[in-house]
């Protein structure tokens, strides 16, 4: 994805802000009977917001995703205490932060330049990025269009996922995003799992060639940076509970088990 398309989609994305609105007439569904028609309604929808025939022809490839369906509704993990979500997802504090740490040193000086672009300390964005995708090894298994098209057919959310579903097929359209990508369960994308419509407003190359890939750590990292200093990240200030920098956090993850764990292991892993 190259940067100047970046520029010129935000003004897009800028209009997505208002597409659910206009989205509310569109049917949905709970189960697969009704995704055909419903791919029909949107991708009149998206055509009349921009999107070509490379988007338009990923909507109509769209496949019924089940698995993300069946993932949606059995969410568990925000539901642990902090004790046990630390020991499901990263082990322990101590082991995770070391493991980090290796991947700290081995590309230090871009974190380095990651810390005086953006503020935001190194252990914040490698707390991240291990605690999403276990610092890239585990970028997804589910097709990226089908799975948030689905989203965004299914009834729960309609609202929130529609705009992330036109997002993805802008970035088909452009190029930025393969029709057979891979990525998490609800249409994440890459090292830190950017939804499409974010990756469209924050992501930055983060490694000068020229291009946004979300499956580049560089620019993954830079693009994680990127978005929480437009989310408020005050340079220099805390991010522990009671402290400035807690908030944005929560910005990336509403969940405060989640946020909890991102601060304690930041803190742990250093700069």
């Amino acid at each position: 994805m190259h940067p100047r398309f970046l520029r010129q989609i935000v003004p897009v994305v800028a209009l997505v802000t208002g597409f659910a609105t206009s989205a509310t007439a569109l049917s949905c569904g709970n189960d697969a009977s009704g995704f055909a028609n419903w791919k029909a309604e949107f991708a009149a929808l998206a055509q009349a917001n921009g999107v070509g025939q490379a988007g338009l022809n990923a909507l109509a490839n769209a496949q019924y995703a089940t698995r993300t369906i069946n993932a949606d509704r059995n969410q568990t993990g925000v539901r642990y205490a902090l004790d046990d979500f630390i020991r499901i997802r990263l082990g322990s504090i101590d082991g995770f932060a070391a493991q980090a740490r290796r991947h700290l040193e081995r590309n230090r000086n871009f974190f380095d330049q990651l810390s005086a672009a953006y503020g935001v300390p190194a252990g914040v964005l490698l707390a991240i990025h291990g605690m999403e995708t276990g610092f890239g090894n585990n970028m997804g298994s589910e097709n990226v269009i089908n799975s948030i098209t689905t989203m965004a057919y299914d009834c729960r959310r309609t609202e929130f996922f529609q705009p992330h579903a036109l997002a993805a097929l802008l970035m088909v359209d452009h190029g930025a995003l393969s029709p057979a990508q891979l990525g998490a369960f609800h249409g994440e994308l890459g090292h830190t799992q950017f939804l499409p419509g974010n990756a469209l407003i924050y992501g930055r190359d983060g490694d000068g060639d020229g291009r946004v890939d979300f499956y580049n750590m560089h620019d993954a990292l830079a693009s994680t940076a990127n978005f929480l200093r437009q989310k408020g990240w005050q340079p220099g200030l805390g991010f522990q509970e009671g402290e400035p920098n807690f908030a944005v956090i929560g910005e990336w993850n509403a969940a405060t088990v989640y946020q909890q764990a991102i601060a304690l292991a930041g803190r742990a892993i250093g700069n």
